[in-house]
């Protein structure tokens, strides 16, 4: 999941870039230039964020499985 997040996000950037660059008249180098650096950067950035984004989605997921473990063990022994 981190690595589709940071991917996607860092090709949005890219033609995002790319487009921008050329509507503002730069040279097709400079344009490319600071896309990829831009890019790069999304890629990066989009990475860690992902990574904290599945650290939490399993901690929150261990947690509501340890609740749901004990309310079904208080259930059985209240019916008990």
């Amino acid at each position: 999941m981190p690595r589709r997040l940071a991917v996607a996000v860092s090709l949005v950037v890219f033609a995002v870039c790319i487009l921008s660059g050329m509507s503002a008249g730069n040279t097709f180098g400079e344009t490319v230039r600071r896309a990829l650096i831009a890019m790069l950067v999304t890629l990066v950035v989009g990475m860690i964020v992902g990574v904290m984004a599945q650290k939490m989605l399993e901690e929150n997921a261990s947690q509501l499985a340890k609740k749901s473990e004990n309310s079904e063990t208080d259930s059985v022994s209240k019916d008990r």
